[in-house]
């Protein structure tokens, strides 16, 4: 039995990038070997099992053969024969096929340190295109290791193409092609997931949606994504924020209508899809220039339909990221986006500060209730304006 540590930790520790987890393939095992050691299967396709103290994964060696559509489709050999080298074999980059064993000796048969110092993203065999997920995932490294200059090799790229053009790629899950579009968008430069996507003809099997508006949809998703555009405190927001924020961001040049078809068809969460949702109804109404019109009155009844319509009353956390992820359409339409926050923020306030029992306590009953309040409302704004 030999153990060896594989994939990504040996990349990023050639990278000399954080290696947040570990991965170990055993070679010349057996399960019955593995469970008599103290480790716990947790595999039912392929033996992957737990390590007794650390929790770690050590996967039995094992070799694939296609046997139906999607990522699931494969039989599943982890006979205790299998090599190393037929395991490395198996995985998707020349990057990630590389392994370490106990002194500290790099097994590289497939020449992933040769692609590494050459900033290369290339596929190991031709048994790449036997999963369909693997245009997604190269798309995420793509994504991820730009900022050190990393391309995809030409000929991985038109065998990309190939898979895209297959059909092959709507056979996924939605939960899959969603966790890889999630750890995208929250890289330091997003657009280049879906920008490969594009090259590799992709797009279309997942995002159809975005299509003609392509480009609009990356411009507003840098901005979202780039430090200087968003300030100290929006940038201590957690990841979940910042990929609804996103998220939003690339949704912002479709209508209502296509924003909710991308959301299902992907299944996005509930807090991601309600925001991309939200800015799609709202955003020109909150690019109006309030400051500048001709009547306040008209103004503050704009505002007072943004606010009922954004239920800004009882979500109004939600409503405040509406205003944060709105940013980026603002800077791209030259807006004022600090001093147009600022004005909604302090209409929003006076609007709140209207209290339902003083309107019931004038003998206003019933129905006409509503009115009334909506008026006062809408005077506070006007007021604050």
């Amino acid at each position: 039995m030999q153990v060896y540590l594989v994939g990504g930790a040996v990349r990023d520790t050639l990278l000399e990038r954080p290696v947040t987890e570990r991965d170990y393939v055993v070679v010349g095992a057996t399960p019955a070997e593995m469970l008599a050691k103290g480790f716990t299967q947790v595999g039912k396709d392929f033996p992957v099992f737990l390590h007794p103290k650390t929790g770690e994964e050590y996967a039995l060696a094992r070799i694939e053969r296609k046997s139906g559509a999607g990522y699931t489709g494969f039989v599943c050999d982890a006979s205790s024969s299998v090599t190393l080298e037929e395991d490395l074999k198996r995985r998707d980059l020349t990057v990630n096929a590389m392994a370490l064993d106990d002194d500290g000796n790099i097994i590289d048969p497939y020449k992933g340190q040769q692609d590494i110092e050459n900033r290369c993203l290339r596929h190991v065999s031709a048994a790449f295109s036997e999963d369909p997920l693997r245009v997604f995932r190269v798309a995420r490294f793509a994504t991820r290791y730009r900022y050190l200059g990393f391309t995809i090799a030409p000929e991985t790229l038109t065998l990309m193409q190939s898979m895209a053009n297959s059909g092959e790629l709507r056979a996924l899950s939605a939960e899959r092609v969603w966790q890889e579009t999630k750890r995208s968008l929250l890289e330091a430069t997003p657009d280049v997931f879906f920008t490969v996507l594009a090259e590799s003809q992709a797009l279309t099997s997942w995002f159809s949606e975005l299509g003609e508006h392509l480009t609009e949809a990356l411009a507003c998703l840098t901005l979202a994504a780039s430090p200087l555009s968003v300030s100290s405190e929006e940038a201590s927001h957690d990841k979940d924020t910042q990929l609804a924020v996103r998220f939003s961001a690339l949704c912002s040049p479709l209508n209502p209508t296509q924003v909710s078809q991308l959301c299902s068809r992907l299944k996005v969460p509930n807090q991601v899809s309600d925001l991309a949702r939200l800015l799609s109804q709202f955003k020109q109404h909150l690019l109006t220039d309030f400051s500048a019109t001709d009547s306040v009155n008209e103004a503050a009844s704009a505002l007072l339909n943004i606010f009922n319509g954004a239920d800004a009353w009882r979500r109004p956390e939600r409503f405040s990221l509406l205003l944060t992820a709105m940013t980026p359409l603002a800077k791209r339409s030259h807006l004022d986006w600090p001093a147009q926050t600022t004005l909604i923020q302090r209409a929003l306030s006076a609007a709140n500060d209207v209290n339902v029992q003083d309107i019931i306590a004038t003998g206003i009953k019933g129905p006409a209730i509503k009115q009334a309040l909506n008026d006062a409302k809408c005077s506070a704004i006007a007021q604050a304006m």
